[in-house]
């Protein structure tokens, strides 16, 4: 056993200790105790080190979630970016252009502005969530600009239109049937004669006997049989425009040339007559004696949604109908 000495100044000299049972326990189990406590606080403290506190480890959870939320929106951006950019499109090349209006430059729309670091803020976060802060905050930026612009251009395009009222009324603004379309204005194969031309119209699905509609007022020019299109319509609108229904199965009542005709009214019925692959109605608009796509010229019925959807659908066929 191990002895312990104590030194007694009065005796000058060492004088043994001695403990008892109960005491030498009681001793080793408080040493153990206060070792244990040491260890568990060196313990505790390393890992709130490595791992962080209750209150850290919830706010990186936070975080976390909310960078993920960020990457959603993002995506909602985007999208919405793609909307604006299909409205500005048709506002340029279609409502703009009709009413002789210039167009608006894309820098224009895009009023880029510049000078000190709007963001220079989000540069106090990691890389990531410093880049993604930014672009989020640019971007919501960009599109509030781009919508304010849009806003007023269709103020300036209402504006005008009320001084060319005429003008619109005779306009092709209308779908000329309710089907879908099949095949777009452009280079297209032909499904019979097999070779590769320019398709000046648009294709929509219709069966036989589907009633058709006049685009826009106007007066028939023509009303006969004409090689591949077999019996086709035709209409002048005035003001350098005119619109083709070919493949009729028949024309409505009273229907010859000469006669006035109004948007909406029911001029003929399509067929599959002429070289086709079946069924359908041709329609073609064309400005000035040229072929135009007449999908610009469907902005009284067509939302931005279905103007992108038939603008892939006719983009992304190769082959016409006829």
């Amino acid at each position: 056993m191990k002895n312990y000495f104590y030194y007694d100044e009065k005796e000058c000299q060492f004088i043994p200790v001695y403990y008892g049972s109960a005491e030498r326990t009681v001793y080793t189990i408080s040493l153990w105790i206060l070792i244990g406590t040491v260890l568990s606080t060196l313990s505790l403290s390393l890992l709130s080190f490595s791992v962080g506190s209750p209150a850290e480890i919830a706010l990186k959870a936070e975080n976390q979630a909310l960078y993920k939320q960020l990457n959603d929106t993002k995506s909602s951006i985007e999208y919405l970016d793609q909307q604006i950019e299909a409205i500005a499109h048709v506002d340029n090349e279609l409502y703009r252009t009709m009413l002789g209006i210039d167009p608006i430059s894309e820098g224009e729309r895009q009023a880029g502005i510049g000078g000190a670091d709007r963001h220079a803020a989000f540069d106090a976060y990691s890389e990531s969530s410093s880049d993604l802060l930014r672009w989020t905050a640019s971007n919501l930026e960009s599109i509030e600009r781009r919508i304010n612009i849009q806003l007023l251009s269709f103020e300036e395009i209402k504006a005008h239109y009320n001084e060319n009222k005429e003008l619109m009324k005779n306009i092709p603004a209308i779908r000329p049937v309710s089907g879908i379309i099949l095949s777009g204005h452009g280079m297209r194969r032909h499904p019979v004669l097999g070779y590769k031309r320019l398709h000046e119209g648009v294709d929509f699905r219709a069966r036989v006997n589907t009633p058709v509609y006049t685009t826009g007022d106007g007066v028939v020019k023509s009303a006969r049989r004409r090689g591949t299109y077999g019996l086709m319509l035709v209409i002048d609108h005035g003001h350098g425009y005119e619109t083709r229904y070919a493949h009729l199965s028949s024309l409505a009542d009273d229907i010859r040339p000469g006669t006035a005709v109004e948007r909406g009214q029911i001029v003929a019925y399509s067929g599959n007559s002429g070289v086709t692959s079946g069924p359908h109605l041709h329609y073609e608009v064309r400005r000035n004696g040229e072929s135009v796509d007449p999908l610009n010229y469907m902005f009284a019925d067509l939302s931005p949604d279905e103007y992108i959807e038939y603008r892939r659908i006719a983009d992304s066929n190769p082959m016409s109908m006829d």
